[in-house]
């Protein structure tokens, strides 16, 4: 069975006093989906808005992934295919912060 899908993702990054904020939203034609990540520069490093750009896209990426993995994991139990252990939902250790959950 050949199947052909085309997804749409949309990124904005904001920044504002040395925080960098991003969102990420996916479109699948039938569901859509938003990952949030935030940056924040500490006080003693220089301002590189690159590197704070990547890291709060990263973080949206991953949390994204995440909402993705719970969507799926659902749907697979809901055709009666069994469900995936709840360990594989827990975030990457070290990259969530308060502000980003």
């Amino acid at each position: 069975m050949s199947h052909t899908a085309e997804w749409k993702v949309r990124l904005f990054l904001f920044e504002e006093d040395r925080t960098t904020k991003a969102r990420l939203e996916l479109d699948t034609g039938t569901t859509r989906i938003t990952g949030h990540g935030t940056a924040r520069c500490n006080p003693q490093d220089s301002d590189v808005p690159e590197i704070g750009d990547e890291l709060a896209v990263a973080r949206a990426m991953e949390d994204l992934a995440l909402q993705m993995k719970r969507t799926t994991y659902g749907d697979i139990g809901a055709v009666g295919a069994g469900t995936r252990p709840q360990d594989s939902l827990k975030p990457y250790t070290g990259w969530l912060d308060a502000a980003a959950s």
